[in-house]
């Protein structure tokens, strides 16, 4: 799945929950937290083996659900130290869905059990796929297929829940903005 699917299968996901919790938007920092514990696998993955060749594949070691049981409960254990629990929450439900949402779903409807091998490194191999070689060389090679359409429906429709929901982590994202370019004008409205 691509990095856009991904956030947008964790955002779904965590509305959903926080929404059937709390019975009110989530905010920004979880959501935030989220969005980087979407991409957590591949960010430390796809760079170590297309690029560094650390590792044997794209989707081993930040992948693998052993590394998951280490790495949830710690980010949640210095979530809740540092007095913001439902960050550390909004990571693992982040990093949780990316793993499953990469089992393929040709290989569900198929109980293709093989393709989730990835799920289990280092004990097992992950699946052989084919590599791009690099990142860059990945986007560069991206094509539409009826995968790729789906994960384009699945990012408007949590675009929608995202704007309903307040547009949670925006104006952190605006503030930042700021700081680096040093124009304060942004969040302000023109005159």
């Amino acid at each position: 799945m691509w990095p856009w699917g991904h956030l947008a299968v964790a955002y779904l996901l965590y509305t959903g929950y926080h929404w059937r919790r709390d019975r009110r938007p989530p905010r920004a920092r979880p959501v935030i937290a989220l969005a980087i514990g979407s991409q957590f696998p591949d960010l430390i993955d796809k760079p170590s083996a297309w690029t560094f060749g650390f590792l044997p594949g794209g989707r081993t070691l930040a992948h693998s659900i052993f590394v998951a049981a280490l790495l949830l409960p710690a980010a949640y254990g210095l979530s809740r130290r540092l007095g913001r629990p439902e960050t550390g929450v909004a990571f693992a439900i982040g990093h949780a869905s990316h793993l499953v949402a990469d089992v393929p779903p040709t290989a569900i409807l198929a109980r293709d059990l093989s393709a989730t091998t990835f799920l289990f490194w280092p004990v097992l191999e992950p699946p052989q796929y084919q590599s791009p070689g690099s990142i860059l060389a990945g986007f560069l090679g991206y094509s539409m297929g009826w995968y790729e359409w789906v994960q384009l429906g699945l990012v408007a429709v949590a675009l929608v829940a995202w704007y309903h929901d307040g547009a949670p982590g925006l104006g952190y994202g605006r503030r930042a903005l700021e700081r680096v370019t040093g124009n304060r004008g942004l969040s302000e409205p023109k005159r």
